[in-house]
């Protein structure tokens, strides 16, 4: 039966791409549950060798367990993108599984005692040797030093964790299709008939939420009250089923790092990190805060001035973009019908690509995603290169019920010279038109940017391929790219008239970069109390409080950050992020890698978006994976250490300090 398996079978399909058309729901328990058995005889398989050797042990070990890797990726990566009730309830079953299973294999004591016996035989390149520190710190980390009983309590916290982070993404996806805001004809005045178009029912309209807490129509919606409703349902979001996951993980989080011997949970977690410390990721919130509240206090008094009353989160954001039109000249509306969805992925983020990287991308026809509607290409390298295939990108931009909201990158298949392997990659968002804002424009070469981090990976190892790298120093290609979206050798190429096929007129790409800088004290600020209250219940060291608003509202002021009327990017109840997206203590990291990007860019601008410095950032980050220290890795693209003017300058924070 289990040759007939879809998911235990290495795929025939180029680059490994997982065969859709024949992998149903039905086939993932069992396929988990044999690859975990044939997990365990490849680990048994180490430790039957007399002497431990680089080849019988390390790279045994990352060549082991492909079947697991290939059934879990089908899995996850569709629970996010096409959850359904069927879906959860396979994940219920397995997520506790699996957390026993890496479990078991890291706090093996023979596997440990075998990797610690390596040290005067790893090879001398610098992969092999992060890698080695690497594998020794992950099963540290996850208890290998602990005795019986400590082993046993990390093994019962990992898997309640593991078991509320599912709990905690699957209540927040069901409150936020149940609390979708219902609106009539006149409430929904301020879209255009083909934006209406969009959330249409038959009866009226039906506007689905978004991850964050400021929803995007909410600076379009010219009735007061559609705006209100709108603003309450996103608030209203886990406050009953997400309340107690909430301090359940934090204080579960506090346990375990306790005993692994960390003061809190930040600190076992950003001892990973490129920041080092959890000092330093609170000092980087802490030193930008007051500016970022000061400038975005002044906004909020010119909205009020604009409205005739003092606005809150319901309406800051509408007569904040009614003061950007009136400023900039900006037509949101007409903006939008130069930036079809098509043209601004191959036209602009492909076409970008090339330009630096040499790379072609190209739509395979011949293959299929996994659903009708996902696009499948193939990215070619450059001819000089050799003009070999590097992998397959897979595009998944249309917006559905079942989907996880936000926007991201996730792997199929991961690069590694190792195994023989290229990456197969997905960029996910959810879109409502194939007319895109300018946030979504910036979107899409985002989450390219996360791609080309794992497509162009040239690396021997797979626990080293691509992505997998820090937080904070995954976000810095991702981020650079963004740069490009409307830089005025790309934008040119891609933002024409959806119906006459004009370039966008260069007054109106004006506005738009401008656009980009107008109301920075309220994005950084709302970004900032998000990472302030990630980081605030992760620094706990002693009792986990139970009121959760109180806590976030004591979190805030000590930053500053309590301003009159912004609500931050995300409150506990819907953290995706934090409580179920891995990102616990380091939602910080967007602006850790910002410092970089920022820095980095104004290199590029002054050199030109050409292949001599897409060939540095090549070379010395996007196919480097977690094989290079990053601070050398950032000086070998950049020729010194990171400057953080550019970000405070690009930010208005120019009077604070980094």
């Amino acid at each position: 039966m289990a040759g007939m398996n879809p998911l235990l079978e290495p795929s025939t399909l180029p680059y490994n791409l997982p065969d859709f058309a024949k992998i149903r729901l039905e086939h993932v328990e069992p396929a988990i549950d044999e690859a975990m058995r044939r997990h365990g005889e490849e680990l048994s398989a180490i430790f039957a060798e007399d002497v431990p050797t680089w080849e019988n042990t390390v790279e045994a070990l990352e060549r082991s367990g492909a079947d697991l890797q290939r059934a879990t990726a089908w899995f996850f990566n569709l629970q996010g993108t096409d959850a359904t009730e069927e879906f959860d309830a396979v994940a219920d079953r397995i997520v506790p599984r699996l957390s026993a299973h890496w479990d078991a294999m890291y706090q093996n004591d023979e596997l440990y005692r075998r990797l610690s016996a390596l040290e005067g035989e790893v090879p001398a390149d610098e992969g092999s040797r992060r890698l080695y520190q690497q594998l020794l710190r992950n099963f540290e980390r996850r208890g290998a030093r602990l005795d019986s009983a400590g082993k046993a309590r990390l093994r019962e916290l990992n898997q309640r964790l593991s078991q509320l982070s599912e709990e905690f993404g699957r209540n927040l996806l069901s409150d936020t299709r149940a609390l979708a805001v219902e609106l009539t004809d006149e409430e929904m005045a301020g879209l255009s008939e083909e934006a209406k178009a969009a959330y249409a029912t038959g009866e009226g309209y039906r506007v689905p939420l978004e991850l964050p807490t400021t929803q995007s129509l909410l600076s379009e919606l010219e009735d007061p009250g559609a705006r209100r409703k709108l603003f309450d349902a996103a608030r209203a979001r886990g406050q009953a089923t997400n309340a107690p996951i909430v301090t359940e993980s934090a204080r579960l989080r506090l346990e375990r790092a306790r005993l692994l011997g960390y003061r809190t949970h930040a600190d076992f977690v950003i001892a990973e990190e490129t920041a080092g410390t959890a000092e330093a990721a609170r000092r980087l919130i802490a030193d930008l805060a007051p500016a970022a509240a000061a400038n975005a206090e002044a906004e909020r008094k010119l909205a009020s001035e604009l409205a005739g009353f003092d606005v809150d989160g319901a309406d800051w954001p509408y007569y904040q973009a009614r003061r950007r039109a009136e400023e900039l000249s900006l037509d949101e509306a007409e903006l939008r019908k130069y930036f079809p969805l098509e043209q601004v992925l191959v036209d602009g983020a492909f076409y970008a690509a090339h330009k630096l990287y040499g790379i072609t991308v190209k739509r395979r026809e011949d293959l299929r995603g996994y659903r009708d509607d996902v696009g499948v290409w193939e990215v070619i390298d450059a001819p000089e290169r050799g003009g070999e295939g590097l992998g397959l990108l897979l595009t998944d931009y249309a917006a559905r019920p079942e989907k996880r909201g936000g926007a991201w990158m996730s792997s199929f298949v991961d690069q590694s010279r190792l195994l023989g392997t290229k990456a197969v990659v997905v960029n996910v968002m959810s879109l409502t038109s194939t007319l895109l804002s300018i946030d979504e424009v910036t979107t899409v070469f985002h989450e390219f940017g996360h791609a080309l981090h794992g497509l162009l990976s040239d690396v021997r190892y797979p626990s080293l391929s691509g992505t997998n790298v820090p937080r904070d120093w995954v976000e810095f290609p991702s981020q650079i790219n963004e740069n490009y979206a409307f830089a005025p050798e790309i934008v040119r190429n891609f933002a024409r008239h959806v119906d006459t096929g004009e370039v966008i007129p260069e007054a109106m790409l004006e506005a738009v970069r401008a656009s980009r800088r107008f109301g920075q004290g309220f994005e950084t600020s709302e970004y900032l109390a998000a990472a302030a209250i990630d980081l605030g219940w992760h620094s706990l060291d002693s009792a986990v409080p139970e009121d959760i608003s109180a806590f976030e509202r004591s979190v805030l002021e000590e930053y500053g950050l309590a301003v009159e009327g912004l609500e931050p990017r995300y409150r506990s109840t819907w953290f995706n992020h934090i409580f179920a997206g891995g990102y616990s203590a380091g939602y910080y990291s967007y602006l850790w890698a910002e410092a970089l990007d920022a820095d980095g860019f104004a290199m590029i601008e002054e050199q030109g978006i050409n292949r001599d410095s897409g060939e540095k950032f090549r070379d010395a980050v996007l196919s480097r994976g977690a094989t290079r220290d990053y601070a050398e890795a950032y000086r070998a693209f950049r020729g010194r250490d990171k400057d953080t003017r550019a970000l405070l300058e690009r930010r208005g924070l120019e009077g604070a300090e980094a």
